[in-house]
């Protein structure tokens, strides 16, 4: 059988509630991963599995220490020849964020996987032992390898990059709307449909050994009669980047291209992506990037889009470099 690592950092699917009947209302990371694993009895016949709790936390107070310390964890565990695959169980709310980052900076081409539960652990129905069965299938799968950082929930495969949260409640709420599943887990087999393009994990130029901080960049949420004022507070805060989540291809009124161009020009970078749920922010599109410096985001949603410019931020400040990273990642 293949050796497969789980690192836990809490959620919902570490979740207890006072009711078996209630699914909204529960304490979440609660149970150990040690706890979680020993009602899984099936888990026994599909891989070797080793347990580490890298944190205990609701996935909302997830940080970039929390980050930095389990890239570097995974990292260190998949230079093992002996460890074939990595699952982090998971909270849902940051889940798609954290799967991005460590797409950017696992230096492996093995399967790293993110799984996590809608319902707490104590529910009628509960859907985490599944989805974390599921999760060690994949990441025991020669299949997997090579095709990123995936996301596993409700039987389906997602790619990081283009996964997102769509639902508040439903366990069907990971989805990529309109670029669609990698593929899914089938009576104990994944079946994959179709590859990730953009370069990811070990294909990438992004390096966080001996990184301790990540550059600051804030997410500012356009709107109609918007006066950028928490662009300027950003600013003033020590944000390096903004993303603007903007309106339709990234568009902006005229005053706020007036304010993001003046805080490119203190050396902000600002990058332009969309509050749409989809679709592409082009470049020189609805706003001459040219002109202003901006960056476009290309399909990357807000959240994505700002972890993306931090680990670019690392490399460089250059916008023409910055947009080039874009297209690729």
């Amino acid at each position: 059988m293949k050796n497969v690592a789980i690192l836990a950092t809490g959620g919902t699917i570490a979740g207890v509630s006072y009711s078996p009947t209630d699914t909204t209302g529960y304490h979440s990371a609660v149970l150990s991963i040690d706890e979680i694993v020993q009602t899984i009895g099936p888990l026994k016949a599909v891989a070797n599995i080793t347990c580490e709790q890298i944190a205990q936390i609701d996935s909302a107070d997830m940080s970039h220490a929390t980050w930095l310390q389990l890239a570097n964890r995974i990292n260190t565990l998949l230079k093992q020849p002996e460890i074939d695959g990595v699952v982090i169980t998971h909270g849902t709310d940051t889940m798609e964020e954290t799967a991005y980052f460590l797409n950017l900076v696992v230096k492996s081409d093995k399967p790293v996987v993110l799984v996590g539960a809608m319902r707490p652990a104590t529910a009628i129905s509960s859907d985490g032992p599944m989805n974390l069965y599921n999760a060690v299938i994949l990441a025991s799968s020669s299949a997997a390898r090579g095709k990123g950082v995936l996301v596993a929930l409700n039987d389906t495969i997602n790619s990081s990059r283009d996964v997102t949260k769509t639902n508040t409640a439903l366990q069907d709420t990971f989805k990529a709307p309109e670029l669609g599943y990698l593929g899914y887990i089938i009576d104990g087999h994944p079946h994959f449909y179709r590859l990730p393009i953009r370069k990811h994990t070990y294909m990438t130029e992004f390096e966080i050994e001996g990184v301790a901080e990540l550059p600051q960049v804030e997410i500012i949420y356009g709107h109609v009669n918007d006066n950028g004022a928490l662009a300027y507070a950003a600013a003033e805060a020590g944000a390096k980047g903004l993303v603007y989540a903007g309106l339709g291809n990234g568009n902006m009124s005229e005053h706020m291209k007036k304010v993001l161009s003046d805080l490119q020009r203190r050396g902000i970078i600002v990058v332009r992506s969309t509050r749409v749920g989809n679709g592409v922010v082009t470049r020189n599109g609805a706003i001459n990037d040219d002109r202003y410096d901006f960056i476009a985001a290309d399909t990357l949603n807000p959240q994505k889009a700002q972890i993306l410019l931090m680990l670019a931020l690392l490399e460089t400040t250059k916008p023409a470099e910055i947009q080039r990273i874009f297209w690729m990642y």
